[in-house]
């Protein structure tokens, strides 16, 4: 809230010279200094549920706003492929044992060949070459039976695949949250060849994640953890409160202006946040409340070689004394915006600080001086 103005009139009879000031008293109230930014609303997590076998979608169990929970079942792609596949996976399995089953008889039989050989190799019965036969028989067979058992274990690898592919008919929710967009309609057939296609958007809008775009010039005043809130197009008296707790290192440039996004969290807990709004986010700075405040126009920095934002700086104000003159008094300054800033010192509530002036020739009979505020009350 801005103070009421007066005029008041001085002047310097050696030099003829007479000036009106313009002055605003010292109130009391809150300050804060802030940058300001535009940002967007987002869910904090969501997660795009997909397909990850190809076929029918027979079943979407939710629609967009329903309210579903993790491990949840939220549609069905049509198992009749996959189960035929693990079918003919499983009958594969049983055909290679029944074949293992034979090799390994004849390994038996193999086996007692080779050592009825080498007996009779003890008593002359036979040569040396018919046992070396029956040892390359043998080894043959104890092959088979290896590569059969090879055989086995890749076909049961197969059929486990295939158990997958089936369970991934069923599609669930990976996270409790809520269902915000559905890509998928039930009747469409999904390849999932190449890419996972997404059958429903699914998020947690418990809470809500604001980024908001800051202009590089202001991005070195911003620091993790400092206070921050925004408000809607449709709230702009609603303050939504949170800290700022990312500030992403690669911009984006728009029409040559470099912007920086910055991220912060606010609780949702009645559902009033929604994704994609636009938000309009202030980052504060510095904050002050029942404090004495003057205008910064007011304000007469002492130390030219500090910035204004410098906390180096000291500044002093021009006061209007009860008869009219004005008095030079330092002031310490501390939380000031582009408006008003905090005097801590130096002031009390309801002088009157002097924010412009302007001089002007006294009359022909040269008599000027302080005089007393101007008729006709306040200057607003």
């Amino acid at each position: 809230m801005f103070a009421a103005g007066w005029y008041f009139w001085g002047g310097n009879r050696a030099e003829g010279q007479k000036t009106a000031y313009l002055a605003e008293a010292v109130t009391r109230g809150q300050i804060e200094d802030t940058i300001t930014a535009v940002g967007k609303l987002n869910a904090v997590r969501s997660v795009n549920v997909g397909a990850q076998v190809s076929g029918q979608l027979i079943s979407v169990k939710v629609k967009i706003g329903d309210h579903v929970k993790e491990n949840q079942l939220v549609a069905e792609i049509d198992p009749t492929p996959s189960e035929k596949r693990v079918e003919s996976a499983q009958a594969q399995i049983d055909n290679l044992y029944a074949q293992l089953q034979s090799k390994q008889a004849q390994l038996k039989l193999k086996e007692l060949n080779a050592a009825r050989q080498k007996t009779l190799l003890a008593s002359r019965g036979v040569s040396q070459s018919t046992v070396d036969q029956a040892n390359a028989e043998l080894a043959m067979a104890e092959a088979d039976v290896k590569a059969l058992k090879a055989q086995i274990r890749q076909q049961e690898a197969q059929l486990d695949s295939y158990k997958v592919d089936l369970g991934y008919t069923n599609i669930y929710s990976p996270m409790t949250g809520t269902v915000v967009d559905q890509s998928a309609k039930e009747g469409e057939t999904l390849n999932a060849v190449q890419s996972a296609p997404t059958v429903i958007t699914v998020a947690d809008l418990s809470t809500m994640t604001v980024e908001a775009q800051v202009s590089e010039a202001d991005i070195s005043r911003l620091k993790i953890g400092m206070p921050v809130y925004f408000t809607l197009l449709g709230q702009p008296h609603k303050k939504f409160r949170g800290t700022l707790r990312q500030i992403k290192p690669t911009p984006q440039t728009e029409n040559n202006v470099v912007l920086y996004n910055a991220l912060f969290d606010v609780p949702n807990p009645d559902g009033e946040l929604m994704i994609n709004m636009s938000a309009q986010v202030y980052f504060v700075i510095g904050e002050a409340d029942n404090v004495l405040l003057v205008p910064v126009s007011a304000l007469i920095r002492k130390n030219e070689g500090t910035s204004d934002d410098d906390d180096k700086a000291s500044y002093s104000v021009k006061v209007v004394k009860d008869d009219g003159s004005l008095e030079i008094r330092p002031v310490e300054v501390g939380v000031k915006n582009r408006v008003q800033a905090e005097i801590k010192s130096g002031l009390r509530e309801g002088e009157k600080v002097v924010v412009t002036s302007a001089s002007s020739t006294a009359d022909g009979d040269g008599k000027s001086g302080p005089r007393g505020p101007r008729p006709g009350g306040p200057f607003f």
